[in-house]
């Protein structure tokens, strides 16, 4: 697993062995990104079930300003972030992703958020991001929501404006609707 694009392009992404994580592909990472090309140069970026940060860093690859990832054990992403020289422009939070949304109640609004929960996980946290991540979203932001293709993780709150499969994946993006 590689960064695909940008100053980073072609740097090696690690994901320890034996631990739970299930890195977004780089064909579904690239395919997310150019749907995303111009909304991220500048953007802050809030990577939710971050794993190793595979999105986050990509996106800070491409010239996003900073990044938040989030995820219960964030030494996956800790390792990715420190060999690629990105702590400086990183926030990692280690928490679960759906309390953190409902206690976040001040801070800068996020451009772009990834969401890759775990795709067993999807009905169990479908409704604290339903309810939580329209807060933390900035008047034009996109949500991009990735989650297994046989039962896709739906945000109701924001508007659907895209939605593709690859494979075992489903990614949806998501904006904020004009109500």
């Amino acid at each position: 697993m590689r960064v695909i694009a940008g100053e980073l392009k072609g740097q090696q992404l690690m994901a320890p062995k034996g631990w739970q994580v299930r890195p977004t592909s780089e064909r579904v990472r690239e395919a997310i990104f150019s749907t995303l090309a111009e909304r991220i140069e500048g953007a802050n970026v809030l990577d939710l079930y971050c794993g190793t940060g595979a999105l986050g860093i990509e996106a800070l690859s491409r010239g996003a300003a900073r990044a938040t990832l989030v995820d219960r054990d964030t030494r996956p992403a800790l390792g990715n972030v420190e060999r690629l020289g990105l702590a400086e422009r990183v926030d990692l939070i280690r928490a679960d992703a759906g309390p953190w949304l409902a206690a976040r109640t001040n801070g800068n609004p996020f451009d772009l958020v990834f969401v890759d929960a775990p795709y067993k996980l999807a009905d169990l946290v479908a409704e604290q991001l339903d309810t939580h991540l329209p807060g933390v979203l900035a008047a034009d932001a996109r949500a991009v929501v990735e989650s297994g293709a046989r039962r896709p993780l739906v945000i109701d709150s924001l508007e659907l404006l895209r939605r593709r499969r690859y494979g075992a994946a489903d990614v949806s993006i998501y904006g904020r609707g004009l109500g």
